[in-house]
């Protein structure tokens, strides 16, 4: 009996943990057309100006990754495995089309999603979209005001 009850509370704590779990969203970035080499892009889970986590990195090349600043600064002090979600850099006027997956738990409670973007020889944006995470900012198309010209999302 009591090895039942064991079982029926840790199923209930399994399915109680994957409601809240995490949903996976497509992100469409559309870049604005500009001469030169294709932008670093990462995209980032802040609090305020806190960084929480990385969720994507569009430039494999990790010689680069110091270009972006803020984030360097947040990714030095807490190194973790990108590997999993890195992808190739855009070049102007292209669009990228990424997977990016948020904790339900973080969606409508002061977050926001930061895409910072560097290109070579070229200014720093580190706000270049900053997206409060919340579903009706989710729903809707976010301008960018630097390399990007905007930020779509469409859940998977």
């Amino acid at each position: 009996m009591r090895r039942m009850l064991v079982a029926a509370f840790l199923l209930v704590g399994s399915i109680a943990a994957s409601a809240q779990g995490t949903a996976k969203y497509k992100c469409m970035i559309q870049m604005n057309s500009y001469l030169g080499e294709g932008a670093y892009i990462v995209v980032s889970l802040v609090k305020g100006d806190t960084y929480e986590k990385t969720l994507y990195v569009l430039g494999p090349d990790k010689k680069w990754y110091p270009d972006w600043k803020e984030w360097h600064k947040a990714y030095k002090k807490k190194p973790t495995n990108i590997s999993a979600i890195t992808g190739a850099s855009v070049a102007g006027g292209d669009r990228s089309v990424v997977t990016l997956e948020i904790d339900k738990a973080k969606i409508n409670a002061g977050y926001k999603l930061r895409f910072e973007s560097a290109v070579e020889d070229k200014p720093y944006h580190v706000k270049d979209v900053e997206i409060p995470l919340t579903t009706e900012a989710l729903a809707a198309k976010t301008d960018g005001t630097g390399y990007i010209r905007y930020v779509r999302f469409s859940g998977s």
